[in-house]
């Protein structure tokens, strides 16, 4: 019909899809910024994790790279 189908969401922190209207549990160190995301947003999958004393970067085989330093979380 035209439309475009809905993009789906991934929690990054727990892999499980983002549904409206359910709560999904964020860990306190994510939400302190302690923690980097383990996966990727966009597909779910289980992303490879660097982190270095000055932030982290993490990379999803199909989607690239994602730093801190593009996140302001560093």
């Amino acid at each position: 019909m035209g439309g475009h189908a809905p993009v789906e969401r991934y929690n990054p922190y727990t892999g499980r899809r983002v549904v409206a209207g359910v709560d999904d549990a964020v860990p306190t160190a994510a939400q302190l910024g302690l923690e980097p995301p383990r996966f990727c947003e966009a597909c779910g999958r289980r992303m490879v994790v660097q982190i270095s004393p000055d932030g982290w970067w993490a990379k999803c085989s199909r989607h690239g790279v994602f730093d801190s330093i593009c996140s302001a979380r560093r």
